[in-house]
C-alpha cells in the first residue's frame, strides 16, 4: 500500500447505511459519519434532523488512490442510493438526506460533473439526477454512537436488519471484486 491518501466526501442518505457499504471497500482506510455543507457550528444530530442547519448527513472517506480510484468510489456512490430523489432516500425525508458530492479538488469536481451528465444522458435512471456537486467546505464528525453503527448494532436495532442488511448484501454481490 502506498503512503498517499485522498479524501472523498459524499452525502447519500442515512449515514448508517452508506457507512456500512464504504467500510467494506478495498483501499478505503477510514469512513467517518458526520455532517457537511451547513451553516451551524458543531451541529448535533438532533439539530441536523430539524432541517434548519443546512447540513447533510455525509461520509468522509479516506482512501488509498493506488488501490481504489475516485472514479470507482463514484461508481459505488451512484449505484448504492437513488440520486434522483430530492431531499429523500427511501423513508428518510429532509434536506439532511440529500444526495451530494463535495469535491476536494478540481479533478474530483470534473469527474463528478462528468458522471452525473453521463448518467442523465444514458437514461440510467427514470428521472434526472439531482445530486448536488459543490466544493467541500466543512465536515463535523457525528456523535460516537453513529460511528460504525451497523457493525455495532446489527443484532440490536431492527432498522439494521430490515434496511441496512439488504443494502449491504446487494452491494457485496454487485461489487464483490472491490471487497476487503
Amino acid at each position: 500500500m502506498s503512503q498517499q491518501t485522498d479524501t472523498a466526501t459524499f452525502a447519500n442518505g442515512c449515514f448508517w447505511c452508506t457507512e456500512a457499504i464504504f467500510q467494506d471497500v478495498k483501499g478505503v482506510q477510514s469512513v467517518t459519519s458526520g455532517y457537511t455543507d451547513g451553516h451551524t457550528k458543531n451541529p448535533t444530530y438532533e439539530q441536523v434532523c430539524t432541517g434548519t442547519t443546512g447540513f447533510a448527513e455525509a461520509l468522509q472517506i479516506v482512501y488509498d488512490p493506488s488501490v481504489i480510484s475516485f472514479d470507482e468510489l463514484l461508481e459505488i456512490f451512484w449505484k448504492t442510493h437513488d440520486p434522483t430523489t430530492l431531499n429523500r432516500q427511501g423513508a428518510d425525508v429532509g434536506t439532511q438526506y440529500r444526495s451530494g458530492i463535495y469535491y476536494h479538488n478540481a479533478e474530483q469536481k470534473e469527474k463528478a460533473e462528468y458522471y452525473k451528465a453521463e448518467l442523465d444522458k444514458s437514461g440510467a435512471f427514470d428521472n434526472p439526477v439531482v445530486t448536488e456537486i459543490k466544493p467541500f467546505t466543512v465536515f463535523y464528525k457525528a456523535e460516537d454512537y453513529h460511528q460504525n453503527y451497523f457493525n455495532n448494532n446489527e443484532n440490536k436495532n431492527p432498522y439494521c436488519t430490515m434496511v441496512i442488511r439488504p443494502k449491504v448484501d446487494k452491494f457485496r454481490k454487485v461489487f464483490k471484486d472491490k471487497l476487503k
